[in-house]
């Protein structure tokens, strides 16, 4: 299976749409989609066999039990794989034989290539253009990430982390999220939930600086 043709499958967007979601109907996903909630359960059925979602029956007010999807485990081998355990082995040698400035140094240098990355695709002329470009950054990058409007800015969300378990260990790895915001969008931005803490995504609000107009 590629992955990249597949997430651009129905199933595919499906598999995205339940990693964002947690779990979620037929009806929720067919509504989601445009389709038929027939046309959205025959692509279920193949991802049930396939071992990639579950179902589950669960009663929602006094109606009867409704089937609600989910992903398996055997569906994270579908997003990117970042080798958690061998990058915080590594981590863990650089800081305990150079100390922590090395350590330091080597996320200022992660940060770096994903600012100078990142500001080759963040160049909308709109302040909800960057925001559209740099959600779409994470997104190649493996993350399930969404943004929204709320009062006086964005708010993004990122509901999964390919380096989560790296984080946990090296908090500093989430400051390369903080370094690419400042650099592509400016102005301010607060971090009010953390997958690294125990949280359920990573949520940001956004206050990007306004882009100059010229006459």
């Amino acid at each position: 299976m590629q992955v990249d043709r597949f997430f651009k499958s129905t199933r595919g967007k499906i598999v995205a749409e339940l990693r964002r979601r947690g779990t979620a109907s037929a009806a929720e996903l067919a509504a989601v989609f445009g389709l038929s909630p027939n046309a959205v359960r025959q692509q279920l059925v193949v991802l049930e066999r396939d071992e990639l979602v579950v179902e589950k029956s669960v009663r929602r007010g006094p109606t009867k039990p409704t089937l609600e999807f989910s992903l398996t485990s055997n569906a994270d081998r579908l997003f990117p794989q970042q080798y958690d355990k061998m990058l915080s082995a590594v981590l863990r040698e650089v800081k305990d034989q150079y100390g922590h400035s090395a350590l330091e140094q080597i996320f200022d240098g992660i940060a770096r290539r994903a600012i100078d990355k990142a500001k080759r695709r963040v160049t909308a002329g709109s302040v909800q253009g960057k925001v559209a470009q740099l959600t779409d950054v994470l997104r190649s990058n493996g993350v399930v990430a969404e943004y929204s409007l709320i009062d006086g800015g964005f708010e993004l969300v990122e509901h999964n982390c390919p380096y989560s378990d790296v984080a946990k260990e090296h908090p500093e790895m989430c400051q390369v999220i903080h370094h690419v915001m400042d650099e592509t969008l400016g102005g301010e931005h607060t971090q009010t939930e953390s997958i690294a803490t125990g949280g359920k995504a990573c949520r940001f609000e956004l206050q990007p600086q306004a882009l100059e107009t010229t006459r």
